[in-house]
């Protein structure tokens, strides 16, 4: 079986928010915030790094623009210049199946930054 495809794509700015229904029936509310401080880019994921670097300061990011690549993904745009990060289908889908657990970690790594 393949991995699910997205049926509709829906950016909604006033509620920093990408909305992504997939061909499974999955439909995940992504914050552009979520989006950017878990982006594929090196910037974010380094070469190798088990965890993404912590971006802060990212709460009222939003996306500007998201352009299409190829068949298979498609590149956020996003009003703080960040245009690097390539979102292929698998890894919309992923942040949203994980989105719970991975801001709960994202909200810990937080934390432990401000309290150093």
């Amino acid at each position: 079986m393949s991995a699910p495809h997205p049926t509709e794509l829906r950016l909604e700015k006033s509620r920093r928010m990408l909305v992504v229904e997939f061909d499974d029936g999955q439909c995940f509310e992504l914050p552009c915030e979520y989006l950017r401080t878990h982006s594929p880019s090196a910037e974010v994921r380094g070469h190798g790094l088990s965890e993404p670097k912590l971006m802060t300061g990212k709460d009222k990011v939003n996306i500007d623009r998201i352009e299409p690549i190829g068949s298979y993904a498609v590149q956020l745009v996003f009003d703080d210049g960040h245009d690097s990060g390539i979102y292929s289908w698998g890894f919309l889908y992923d942040l949203g199946v994980n989105m719970e657990a991975n801001q709960a970690r994202y909200a810990d790594r937080l934390r432990g930054a401000k309290s150093s």
